[in-house]
């Protein structure tokens, strides 16, 4: 399969060491979020879009049921607001 651009690990040094005073998960038909809040006022904050993506196969199956691809095909996304593409 393709590799998808921004995949991986993400590391915020920032918080190492930090107290978490609450979390707060978001779901609204405008903003999906989660917020970590901490005991020194401080937060890190997850905006988050929905969004899909496909990955085209065109196969042929063999009597036994066995897949042999024939082609694979681009992958193709929906577009994310703010996103720079």
């Amino acid at each position: 399969m393709a590799e998808i651009k921004g995949t991986g690990k993400l590391d915020f040094p920032e918080v190492k060491g930090k107290i978490v005073k609450s979390v707060e998960l978001d779901v609204e038909a405008s903003f999906y979020g989660i917020a970590i809040f901490f005991e020194d006022k401080t937060s890190l904050t997850f905006s988050m879009e929905p969004c899909v993506f496909a990955f085209p196969v065109f196969s042929q199956w063999t009597p036994e049921g066995e897949e042999k691809i024939v082609k694979e095909y681009p992958s193709i996304r929906s577009i994310v607001e703010g996103e720079d593409i």
